[in-house]
């Protein structure tokens, strides 16, 4: 039996696999955001630790006999946070996160004196890595930054938690800036532009190694066994991959959750860091990938519901009854409440709404909200270049409308497929856990089952092109409007 755990943004995730690949059961625990600024975004890591109580307490009590048999545990997380630990191991201050620009202004001065970063790294500052974060602690909270012994990932955290060993992989450390993704090793070089060293950072492990085994004390508290292991696990969108059995050369997923993210599988780095596309390495050895990410993405769709004071099922039910002719005048939408990442690289982006009229209906904001982010994918498309796509599956909480799904089909003229909600990061942790306990990759890494298919439309696909033409110079006209704003 084996145990996968995802931290994600809004809940932490926990599923038990079983040693023929089934899904035995899964918990969930609540997280919130702390934002306490404008720009800024922020969690406790304590608040992963209770959570993990709380879905390792759930999951106990309804398992009881295959959660005592769980031999191995695996890892995945929301990537580029900043846990900063001072040399008793106490956390400095809450962890910023990967949606967090406030270091925009540290991006740029990364960038004007150390130009070669991006070239070392294989990716563009941005502020939602972990590298920039660091500098801004260092400009504004210089006493914190002076007591740093190490600096952790928030899944990183959780493993120290849980095994006291201070250990990351690849697939999450290339999200830090810090790391040379070709060689997927520390860089002193990189580390040394943020006046950071290499014992400050963790060991590194590939994802399906073993970087340590459960704490005594928690297995005995928790009713385990003293041998059972912890794998390297990965950052979410590799874990992500490994879920939805995306592990070859041209496997491809996009994932709908709080950000959403286009990942292609590469069997060598290709680095463009100009783009704004990420390459990173993947969760398994001798894999790397390319990612293009947008910031919100079912974010929006959350916010525009509370706005609306409609659940989310009730929105989508009510976009799904309107016809293409009302959605050829439905309002445009920017769906940058956070900034942007891939293409932009524009922390100071906002959303807005355009061509809003006396008839227009709350269905039709939900639909350019959920067209708004389809377009921000496109655009993330057309930046990936030369990925060659046949087919894609798609992951997160927005992948349960079917709604949504033919609309990315339409916008981006590629089949897509959806699998059980399940395959997550959490199932690709688990996976990976399985692997570091000796399981084998062709046994292990299976796509899971079709729930549909989205086939798409090209008659809708030539309207939609048109309206995402006029979505691509809103934001061009954006940028310009919000240089007049206070």
């Amino acid at each position: 039996m084996y145990l996968g755990m995802d931290i994600g943004t809004s809940e932490l995730k926990a599923l038990l696999l079983d040693a023929q690949g089934e899904i035995v059961g899964s918990a969930h625990a609540a997280l919130t955001v702390q934002r306490p600024h404008p720009h800024w975004a922020e969690q406790d890591p304590q608040d992963w630790w209770q959570a993990c109580g709380r879905v390792v307490s759930e999951l106990r009590q309804q398992y009881p006999q295959q959660w005592a048999a769980i031999r191995s545990i695996g890892l995945s997380g929301q990537m580029h946070g900043a846990v900063l630990l001072d040399n008793e191991s106490n956390v400095l201050r809450p962890c910023i996160l990967w949606n967090d620009t406030r270091s925009a202004a540290e991006c740029d001065w990364l960038r004007d004196h150390h130009p070669e970063m991006m070239a070392l790294s294989g990716n563009m500052i941005m502020p939602g890595f972990t590298a920039p974060k660091l500098v801004w602690v260092a400009r504004h909270e210089p006493d914190i930054f002076n007591r740093v012994a190490k600096v952790l990932l928030p899944k990183d955290y959780l493993r120290w938690r849980l095994t006291g060993e201070f250990v990351s992989d690849p697939s999450d450390a290339a999200g830090t800036l810090w790391l040379d993704v070709a060689k997927r090793d520390w860089s002193d070089e990189l580390l040394a532009m943020t006046d950071l060293r290499r014992e400050q950072m963790p060991a590194l492990v590939e994802g399906c190694a073993v970087s340590g085994r459960l704490r005594a004390s928690l297995a005995t508290e928790w009713g385990l066994s003293s041998s059972v292991v912890v794998a390297g696990g990965g950052g979410d969108n590799a874990t992500s991959a490994v879920g939805v059995g995306a592990v070859a050369p041209g496997d491809a997923f996009i994932s709908l959750g709080t950000s959403g993210v286009i990942f292609v599988v590469n069997d060598t780095l290709q680095a463009d860091p100009a783009s704004g596309v990420h390459a990173f390495c993947h969760a398994l050895p001798g894999r790397w990938h390319q990612m293009s990410v947008m910031l919100s993405a079912a974010s929006c769709l959350r916010w525009v519901c509370n706005l609306l004071s409609v659940t989310e099922s009730q929105l989508m039910e009510e976009i799904a009854q309107l016809t293409d002719d009302a959605l050829r005048r439905a309002p445009l939408f920017l769906p940058y409440l956070s900034g942007e990442r891939t293409p932009h690289n524009d922390p100071q982006a906002t959303g807005s709404f355009f061509n809003l009229r006396h008839e227009t209906s709350r269905a039709l904001l939900g639909y350019a909200v959920i067209e708004g982010v389809t377009f921000g994918l496109a655009d993330g498309l057309q930046v990936l270049g030369n990925a060659q796509i046949s087919q894609c599956s798609l992951t997160g909480g927005g992948a349960r409308s079917t709604v949504w799904a033919q609309l990315i089909a339409d916008v981006l003229a590629i089949p897509m497929v959806t699998h059980p909600a399940s395959s997550s990061g959490a199932l690709g942790a688990a996976r990976l856990a399985w692997l570091a306990e000796g399981g084998k990759e062709a046994d292990v890494c299976l796509k899971p089952p079709v729930v549909a298919r989205y086939t798409p439309q090209a008659e809708r696909g030539a309207w939609l092109s048109q309206r995402l033409a006029l979505f691509r110079l809103l934001y061009q006209q954006q940028q310009a409007a919000r240089t007049l704003l206070p």
